[in-house]
């Protein structure tokens, strides 16, 4: 059986996730699972009056179901989210394998003035799905500025400086 990773970005709200796991998983051909993409059309379907918190937890629930879907068949893959430590770990563990996959964690930061400029310009981005309440997530939450408790690699990634190429 060939060797298979599990890569988890993650990080505060602002600060480059998505744009560093879309650039990885087309660098390497791998599956990418972001919470927001699920997240988007159930705000759409469910409308803006549910909780934001519930649908993340909700995203976050369908994500580790198709990553063990994928991870059974020996894919690696990329999970991509504002995980929260002391919660994201059980449910995550649970989704694995009965043979989990190599893990590294990347947590994303950047200057606290530059990932707050970048929530207040998402706010007025009419582009930007209007669900994501950006200018609201201006107060860092600690819980997803945290390395999950899981074993495996960790990598603080400061966005702006090259990615380290031995992630995969």
């Amino acid at each position: 059986m060939r060797k298979f990773r599990l890569l988890i970005i993650t990080g505060l709200p602002g600060t480059g996730k998505t744009t560093l796991a879309r650039e990885l998983a087309a660098r390497h051909g791998l599956p990418l699972l972001c919470k927001d993409t699920i997240k988007e059309p159930l705000l759409d379907m469910l409308g803006s009056h549910v909780a934001s918190r519930e649908l993340s937890n909700i995203s976050f629930a369908i994500m580790f179901a198709l990553a063990r879907e994928l991870l059974v068949t020996g894919e690696s893959l990329i999970l991509e989210g504002n995980f929260r430590a002391g919660e994201h770990e059980a449910p995550l563990l649970a989704a694995l394998p009965a043979s989990p996959p190599a893990l590294t964690q990347v947590l994303c930061r950047v200057e606290e003035s530059e990932r707050r400029s970048r929530l207040l310009q998402r706010a007025t981005d009419a582009s930007r799905h209007p669900g994501h309440r950006d200018a609201q997530q201006l107060e860092p939450v600690a819980a997803c500025d945290s390395f999950l408790e899981l074993s495996g690699e960790r990598v603080r990634y400061r966005v702006g400086l090259p990615l380290c190429e031995t992630l995969f």
